[in-house]
């Protein structure tokens, strides 16, 4: 495992409000083992799924920030782009 780290949790069953929590742990979590590792970034993604529905946060420091809008899949490719770009803007 190599920081930065992007963090995808799996909501059951088919509730993206479930996932959250567990989500929100493993970003700080993640924010921990970046900082450990001297990997330091600005922002923490996560994301909770159903499979079907995408939900995307944010952490920056000790903030948590849940993003108003659900995407669904299909189509796909709003939510690669998605991920995408958050690989993208993690690279240090």
């Amino acid at each position: 495992m190599e920081a930065p780290i992007l963090t995808l949790v799996e909501a059951k069953p088919e509730n993206l409000n479930a996932g959250l929590g567990q989500c929100l742990a493993e970003m700080v979590a993640a924010q921990r083992y970046n900082e450990r590792k001297g990997r330091t970034i600005e922002t923490v993604y996560g994301c909770v799924t159903n499979g079907e529905l995408w939900k995307f946060l944010t952490l920056q420091e000790a903030i948590a920030i849940l993003g108003l809008r659900d995407y669904a899949l299909p189509p796909v490719d709003t939510v690669l782009g998605i991920l995408v770009w958050i690989c993208d803007s993690t690279k240090v």
